[in-house]
């Protein structure tokens, strides 16, 4: 099983629109830095027989898996509705064609009902034909639950999000954890024994409302153990070389299109 990050970036990416002369405000990053170049968050997962399973359909989608090499996705789950992480939905429409049927698709229902409002098309009924839209199999899960995805255990945990709840999820060693900031004791508990685990790390310093920053992600480090930690959804002080010289051994920053073997 191996993992890509496809991006890592925050919910205006990196960097974000405006600066001085209009091509970015990188922030405290250093535009040098070609790692400090970051789309939004999403991650791919492979299976042993070469199946992959997309997290979340950013806005940047496309950019990203032609950036990666990868050509087919053969089902997705979404872990919120927020626009950053479900805004290229449309470009399931071209993923659509290369597998030839509609594509599985996991959320709660919560999320099935945000994108019924916002992509109301691609929920109309289709039969069989030209896919000029994109066409979902819809399938319904809940936090708590351990799913069978592509042949792969699943378990979806339930994550504070601020303003609003998301799902991590465990699968086999690995843990995908985005757009949290606070993990209860059952969410801790299903993240135990990790060899690889991908968390949310917005900030270097200071609270934020919806996101962990690295003293938070610290923390579950120390408590977890997992054998390697990737910070991911950074924001604009999540500079890559200042990161790398500074954390812990264990925990490094992820950059677009990090390949993670299992």
């Amino acid at each position: 099983m191996k993992v890509t990050l496809l991006g890592v970036g925050g919910s205006a990416g990196s960097p974000q629109i405006g600066g001085a002369d209009g091509f970015g405000d990188w922030g405290q990053l250093d535009p040098a830095e070609p790692r400090n170049r970051r789309t939004r968050s999403s991650i791919v997962i492979e299976t042993d027989d070469g199946q992959r399973l997309l997290v979340d359909t950013p806005p940047d989608l496309r950019l990203q898996l032609t950036g990666a090499g990868i050509g087919r996705i053969d089902a997705v789950l979404y872990t919120h509705a927020h626009a950053d992480h479900i805004a290229g939905l449309d470009e399931i429409r071209i993923l659509n064609r290369i597998i030839g049927r509609a594509m599985p698709a996991y959320a709660t229902r919560f999320i099935w009902d945000e994108l019924r409002q916002r992509f109301d098309y691609a929920f109309k009924p289709f039969n069989s034909g030209f896919f000029s839209r994109p066409v979902l199999e819809e399938e319904e899960i809940a936090p708590g639950q351990i799913v069978d995805i592509l042949g792969l255990p699943v378990t979806l945990i339930d994550q504070d999000h601020g303003f609003s709840r998301s799902l991590g999820l465990r699968t086999r060693n690995f843990a995908y954890c985005t757009d949290v900031v606070h993990l209860d004791e059952p969410a801790l508990a299903a993240l135990t024994g990790l060899d690889l685990f991908v968390v949310d790390c917005f900030t270097r310093t200071g609270k934020h409302p919806s996101h962990a920053n690295l003293d938070q992600v610290l923390a579950w480090v120390e408590q977890l153990r997992p054998h390697r930690t990737i910070l991911t959804h950074m924001g604009p002080d999540m500079d890559y070389q200042a990161l790398l010289a500074s954390l812990p051994p264990g925990i490094e920053p992820g950059y677009d299109g990090m390949v993670l073997a299992l």
